[in-house]
């Protein structure tokens, strides 16, 4: 991947790196000024693991931000690593879980660690997707099935639109038709549910879908 890759809208890969840093840097510890951050783990993920506990498998969570659906997955037994392109959030994500069993690591998901590929029996993946433009969703589908081991389980928490249906992003909702792109890089979509957020004045769409690597794959 090239540092000019894909731009729209006028956001440049590097553009949107630079903003993902400059938000956490510049919140200075406010989780207010973090759009995305909730300061709880999704409700559909802490649902799943109540019936697919870890019992000691590895997991890791993509984009971890401030920590707590990396938080979710170790409670639930899971040894988990998780990781986000900015240094300011792992600090605050530790200085938040004290205690934790996570283990926090700044990483760039178009740059893996290589003993992390193809070492993990679940991947948590919540909003990534769609963070950056749609150009590049094949490529990061391609960096996020890329962690799982054959066997594992991926776990896709997104936002999506009608297809054809103007997104002026980010983020940019993925369009129905894409939703499975994992099927394309040999994934088996194992459930999925479709349920909506509502939001003052809006309904917003989204997918909460597990996907199994073969176990031959």
């Amino acid at each position: 991947m090239t540092e000019g890759a894909c731009e729209e809208e006028g956001h440049s890969l590097p553009e949107r790196r630079d903003f993902f840093k400059d938000i956490y840097r510049r919140a200075d510890g406010d989780p207010g000024q973090i759009p995305w951050a909730e300061l709880a783990a999704k409700a559909k993920l802490n649902e799943w693991l109540m019936r697919h506990p870890g019992e000691g498998r590895t997991a890791i969570d993509i984009a971890c931000g401030l920590g707590d659906n990396a938080e979710a997955l170790a409670k639930a037994g899971y040894l988990t690593t998780a990781f986000d392109l900015s240094e300011h959030a792992i600090r605050w994500a530790k200085k938040r879980f004290p205690d934790s069993l996570v283990h926090y690591e700044t990483a760039d998901l178009f740059s893996l660690p290589q003993a992390w590929r193809g070492a993990f029996d679940l991947v948590n993946e919540c909003y990534t997707l769609q963070s950056l433009s749609p150009d590049m969703l094949p490529e990061t589908a391609g960096a996020v099935a890329s962690l799982l081991r054959p066997g594992g389980a991926l776990l896709v928490y997104a936002r999506w639109r009608a297809d054809g249906q103007e997104a002026n992003g980010p983020p940019w909702p993925l369009e129905e038709s894409r939703l499975h792109v994992f099927a394309d890089l040999g994934l088996v979509l194992e459930d999925e549910e479709r349920f909506k957020l509502e939001r003052p004045g809006r309904s917003i769409p989204h997918s909460f879908a597990v996907w199994r690597k073969p176990a031959g794959g």
